[in-house]
């Protein structure tokens, strides 16, 4: 499973990073920047959170 960044879409909230603090973090102004883009079997449930938390739908998961 990856985790897929479209920068455009983000609107700086920060909400992703929450659920999962071990793929995602946010630069000086709160934008999402991906820490890993391939997600471990452990890490999948906390990538669907980030996803579902994106008020924007910047992210999304893909194969």
């Amino acid at each position: 499973m990856k985790l897929l960044l479209d920068s455009t879409l983000c609107q700086g909230y920060g909400l992703c990073r929450e659920p999962a603090p071990e793929l995602i973090d946010l630069d000086d102004f709160g934008y999402a920047r991906l820490l890993e883009t391939s997600v471990p079997p452990a890490g999948e449930d906390a990538a669907r959170a980030a996803v579902a938390a994106c008020p924007n739908s910047a992210l999304r998961l893909g194969k």
